[in-house]
């Protein structure tokens, strides 16, 4: 009997042509990330780095992370808009391990999707690449997994992981905190990537499409919605090296939780503080969505970034300083607490976070009118 001449892995609904051609379409932005310490190349089993540079540290300590980019994947899909996804992931990985003060050295990649369609795989590896040369980080390997039966045609997910370095002496943490340290936030770029169920909720309920004119904006829902995550791990890493020597003594991503619980898990246990409210106006996406569905920014705070995207607990002499090293940087940044040790005024605070014993931290006050 003549042997078939179809593949039976296609008749499945797995195109391994499509996912070869997509390996060839990243290729060069890949290779962009890499420098002399990267071995092997693109398309390994296994990414190779050359650990040589950590025989010049007293005793160093690995940094990782590992995280996707949740629901906002959805928007991308809809209006069909894949190109900074990539950027997304690597902010929401990258940027967890400089909260210890560590330095980025790697990274790697992971997108399931329905189908493979080579241009979008490799428009959002692309962003990804991109990202990762923007944070000093190798893009090592990845893997493209395609699952018909389990995910729609269009349908994708994304998620990473990170290996950073950092010198033990040098590690950031809540045991550095003082009392009467500064708390600076620094400016997001919107909604990061962070409460998109609920902002997908918002925008469903109220009969919006992601294609439609958001008159505030300028510009469609769909790529308002999609403004990057802005990347925070270069401006800090040189923010640490121009600040006197331990000037930083924590940091913290504002991720999912919001302020106060991701400040909150930066702080020692016995420590308090206060965010003001009135030290910022949160930018006008955050001000629009509650305004469409009818709820205060209040209800938010558990959810969104607000407008604050890392939040830096410094001595207090160095404010100013940090404060015109971040403009420098593009990275608008002002005070918005203070630390205390001891007793605390009376009310509820949000105590640790995510498992961790920290400090306690509320927000007070009302926030500002105009723009920051």
């Amino acid at each position: 009997m003549a042997a078939s001449s179809t593949n039976p892995y296609s008749e499945a609904g797995v195109d391994t042509a499509a996912g070869d051609l997509a390996v060839e379409l990243m290729k060069t932005s890949v290779r962009a990330t890499h420098g002399p310490e990267v071995l092997g190349g693109v398309g390994g089993f296994a990414g190779l780095f050359d650990a040589s540079a950590l025989l010049g540290y007293t005793k160093p300590l690995l940094a990782t992370s590992t995280d996707g980019v949740g629901t906002k994947v959805a928007i991308a899909q809809a209006i069909d808009k894949h190109d900074t996804i990539g950027q997304d992931l690597v902010g929401m990985v990258v940027d967890d391990i400089v909260v210890v003060g560590a330095k980025p050295l790697f990274m790697t990649d992971y997108i399931a999707c329905g189908k493979v369609v080579p241009e979008r795989i490799a428009d959002i590896v692309r962003g990804i690449a991109d990202a990762c040369t923007a944070t000093g980080t190798a893009l090592v390997g990845g893997e493209t997994a395609e699952h018909p039966g389990l995910l729609g045609v269009d349908d994708y997910d994304v998620a990473g992981a990170a290996t950073g370095i950092v010198e033990a002496d040098a590690v950031l943490g809540a045991d550095r905190v003082q009392d009467g340290d500064v708390v600076l936030a620094l400016a997001s770029s919107g909604l990061h990537s962070n409460g998109y169920s609920l902002v997908r909720h918002i925008i469903t309920g109220a009969g919006i499409g992601y294609g439609d004119d958001a008159a505030d904006f300028g510009t469609t829902w769909g790529e308002t919605l999609l403004e990057p995550t802005r990347l925070y791990t270069q401006p800090l890493l040189r923010l640490i090296d121009a600040l006197a020597e331990g000037s930083i003594h924590s940091l913290s991503h504002v991720t999912g939780g919001g302020i106060a619980a991701n400040l909150a898990r930066v702080l020692p246990v016995g420590s308090w503080a206060e965010v003001d409210r009135s030290t910022w106006s949160p930018s006008p996406v955050f001000r629009v969505l509650s305004d469409i569905a009818g709820t205060p920014l209040t209800d938010t705070e558990g959810t969104w970034n607000l407008g604050i995207g890392f939040l830096a607990v410094i001595d207090q002499s160095q404010k100013d300083a940090a404060i015109a090293a971040l403009a420098t940087e593009g990275i608008d940044a002002w005070q918005v607490a203070t630390v205390g040790m001891g007793q605390r005024p009376a009310g509820e605070f949000e105590e640790g976070a995510k498992g961790v014993d920290g400090g306690a931290v509320r927000l007070v006050g009302a926030y500002a009118d105009g723009a920051k």
